[in-house]
């Protein structure tokens, strides 16, 4: 295992997530509609992308941050957070904004039923709450937590969200019987993405001496690629085996999404 073959698996899971964005955009675009496609999962889509938009930046520019976790991680002292991730994630929430805003701004074709539900709602706002309360006990010094445990919170959000978001769509998908709509080619870029990720991850921390302590001080890039690769599956099996072929059943309304705090 050489640096060089990090940089590679870097590069090329970068490209796969990256152009992931693409397929979903230009199929709505091209259908001019967004029936098939589940709001609640756009829209959720936005915010943790976000939030690992801004947990990404910090662990690599924020000098206090980094201090913390090196004196919490004295066997791998660097974050396992690099350059393209940040560059991942702001190119990430770029185009979750566009393909949310086909909802809404372009005049597509639109269910009465696709509606932001309650438990999406709250969801966004339950995670604004969490965030802001970290950041209040941090800021007023109670108890032990430091600037790294905001940073924490953002990760575990974010990761939190990779495990409900998809799940609307999953319903959605198995109410209509169909995956008409859904672009199953971001599923396959996202599988390669999701596989080069935990690769790239593994192989960042066996460089830096600590395999498990580096991959485990990480556990918003570990638990993100696990989670993606498993409901990647489900999509794939929902529109090659389940649903192969199946023209679509009436719109009816979505799931209302469910969160119990």
């Amino acid at each position: 295992m050489t640096p060089l073959s990090s940089v590679r698996k870097a590069v090329s899971r970068f490209m796969a997530w990256s152009l992931s964005f693409y397929p979903q955009l230009i199929q709505t675009y091209r259908r001019r509609s967004v029936t098939g496609l589940s709001i609640d999962f756009f829209t959720i889509n936005v915010v943790g992308f976000a939030v690992y938009t801004v947990s990404t930046y910090l662990f690599l520019f924020s000098s206090t941050i980094r201090k913390q976790y090196a004196s919490r991680h004295r066997s791998a002292p660097e974050p396992s957070v690099q350059y393209n991730d940040l560059a991942f994630g702001v190119h990430a929430l770029i185009l979750t904004v566009l393909t949310w805003s086909q909802f809404w701004c372009f005049g597509y074709k639109r269910e009465p039923s696709q509606k932001l539900s309650i438990g999406m709602i709250t969801l966004i706002i339950g995670s604004a709450a969490v965030t802001t309360i970290v950041s209040s006990l941090v800021y007023l010094q109670i108890g032990k937590l430091e600037a790294l445990d905001i940073v924490y919170t953002l990760g575990y959000i974010k990761l939190f969200i990779t495990i409900l978001k998809y799940i609307p769509q999953v319903h959605l998908n198995y109410r209509r019987e169909s995956t008409v709509g859904w672009s199953v080619y971001n599923i396959l870029l996202d599988t390669t993405g999701g596989t080069l990720s935990l690769a790239q991850l593994f192989l960042d921390s066996a460089l830096a001496g600590d395999l498990w302590g580096g991959t485990f001080g990480n556990p918003l890039k570990l638990g993100l690629g696990l989670v993606s690769l498993g409901f990647d599956g489900i999509f794939l099996c929902q529109h090659y085996i389940w649903f192969r072929g199946k023209a679509p059943l009436e719109l009816i309304p979505e799931m209302l999404f469910i969160v119990i705090v």
